[in-house]
């Protein structure tokens, strides 16, 4: 029976509001989080400890956001993981804990989350099947695995401001992940390029966008955060989250990517664990293609013999991973589409199977413009200098825009701690001239060159700066050692492609 103020009226019993954390206290759990891993006997550095806390967080934020949520929405609704495997029944008892929690998580919870299935197009537990498939507790002490449980149920989730900061400290711990898996030979997108990149995409509701090599989705988040806002409806919203497309195929980068779209808010993330040349190979109907596509595929490596093998036929077979993503990218769009894509200087010289490439990509795409970034962008990981290029696929180039960001001045490169900001790309985005294109000029960072100068150069886009004059004598030391190391690179990717095209031959 409801109770009474002090002056007799009725007192309805409101719910206590979760307490919003702030991202300071977030962080401090995240931290305490980390500090327990560090102590147990199993886990060896962040590349060890980071997976461990992301498949417990995502299972914290499954619950929350998603089976809580259609719970409330839906009475009938069945969760997808049940009892005793639900987060109520493990994660939320403190009092679990020891060799027998120990012992639980390693011999019934996980091996059940990688046996759930359905039928059903788009259910959650194949999203989280194919997620746990190689998922393995690395803990030893069942002790501090519980004390880890214990900080992440303490992570409400419960509002939408709690899961807009725990994204913002999630994607904190992915820029480590990304520093952490520099140093074991990958490396991330720069965040104020993913940024400038989407923006000058210029991406429409309804579009569906695709990463064809998504790692842990900065270009997808990106590109659902500049969206987010314009649907008018749930239907929108539904269709917005199914836009959002990706391929990955490693598996702790598939986990990382569920679980940044998750905690921005798109419940049953579009990704598809595979290796996305094979995939886009297989899948060439037109009911496939997409609108968007916006990528830094690997580059520098080199795919299996059985996967170059499927480009044979298209007479571009080759194991260099920048080439076979860029002609699967050209082939996956649809008429109309339009790409950003990232490649590294030799792709932009690359003769034979390259000159291959970039001539259906100049055939049947407008390479409107290339965008050549600073030396260092991608530092410390790597020293290759890289490029943006952006095309639509609207029929054959007729010119090619070039556009030179420099180094700020004062600078000789970029670093772990002064990496670059998104303001270095203010020049660049305000001479763009909007998604037209218009009132374009030449200036001392901009020139353009003509389609048939290009083709008769065997499709080379490695163009200096025809402004800047090569004046040595007002070059300094580090410039100059800059561009020696820049020429080196160049032939040592040109060795690299003859040996391949050789069939690694000794």
């Amino acid at each position: 029976m409801p109770t009474k103020d002090t002056d007799g009226q009725l007192a309805i019993e409101v719910p206590a509001q979760p307490r919003k954390r702030t991202r300071a206290e977030l962080q401090s759990a995240i931290k305490s989080a980390r500090d327990i891993m560090r102590k147990d006997a199993g886990l060896n550095g962040d590349l060890d400890r980071l997976p461990q806390l992301s498949w417990i967080l995502f299972l914290r934020a499954f619950d929350v956001c998603v089976e809580q949520e259609r719970a409330a929405e839906n009475l009938d609704y069945e969760p997808a993981i049940a009892a005793p495997y639900d987060w109520a029944s493990w994660g939320a008892r403190a009092e679990f804990t020891g060799d027998e929690f120990l012992e639980f998580v390693n011999t019934e919870l996980l091996p059940y989350l990688r046996g759930l299935s359905s039928d059903k197009e788009g259910d959650p537990r194949n999203v989280i099947s194919t997620i746990f498939q190689e998922i393995h507790n690395r803990m030893l002490s069942g002790t501090l695995l519980r004390d880890l449980v214990n900080v992440i149920n303490d992570i409400s989730f419960e509002s939408a401001d709690d899961i807009h900061t725990m994204a913002y400290v999630y994607e904190s711990i992915l820029k480590e992940m990304r520093d952490a898996a520099g140093d074991s030979g990958e490396f991330y997108t720069p965040r104020p390029v993913i940024r400038f990149m989407v923006e000058q995409s210029f991406l429409k509701l309804g579009m569906s966008i695709l990463d064809p090599a998504c790692g842990t989705g900065g270009f997808l988040v990106e590109a659902y955060d500049e969206l987010r806002e314009l649907p008018q409806s749930q239907v929108q919203v539904a269709q917005l989250h199914h836009n959002i497309r990706g391929f990955e195929k490693k598996p702790l980068p598939y986990l990382l990517v569920m679980m940044n779209l998750l905690l921005h808010g798109i419940d049953v993330p579009n990704i598809v664990r595979a290796n996305a040349l094979v995939r886009m190979r297989e899948e060439s109907s037109p009911r496939h293609r997409v609108d968007v596509v916006l990528t830094n595929p690997p580059f520098g490596g080199e795919e299996e013999k059985s996967v170059a093998a499927r480009f044979d036929k298209a007479g571009v077979g080759t194991q260099e991973t920048a080439w076979l993503f860029l002609f699967s990218v050209i082939e996956r769009l649809k008429p109309g589409g339009r790409c950003s894509i990232v490649l590294p200087n030799g792709s932009l010289f690359g003769s034979g199977v390259g000159a291959k490439v970039k001539a259906k990509l100049m055939r049947e795409c407008n390479l409107h413009t290339v965008v050549r970034l600073p030396q260092g962008v991608f530092a410390p990981y790597t020293p290759i200098a890289a490029n943006l290029l952006f095309f639509d696929k609207t029929g054959p180039t007729q010119e090619t825009w070039f556009y030179e960001i420099p180094l700020p001045e004062g600078r000789r490169g970029y670093s772990k701690t002064k990496p670059m900001r998104y303001e270095e790309f203010a020049d660049c985005a305000q001479w763009w001239g909007g998604e037209g294109r218009e009132g374009r000029e030449l200036n001392e960072r901009a020139w353009k060159v003509a389609a048939e100068d290009i083709q008769t150069s065997g499709y080379n886009l490695d163009l200096v700066n025809p402004h800047v004059g090569d004046d040595l004598a007002h070059r300094s030391p580090g410039e100059l050692i800059d561009d020696l190391i820049k020429t080196e690179q160049e032939i040592l990717g040109l060795l690299g492609e003859l040996r391949t095209e050789l069939g690694g031959e000794q």
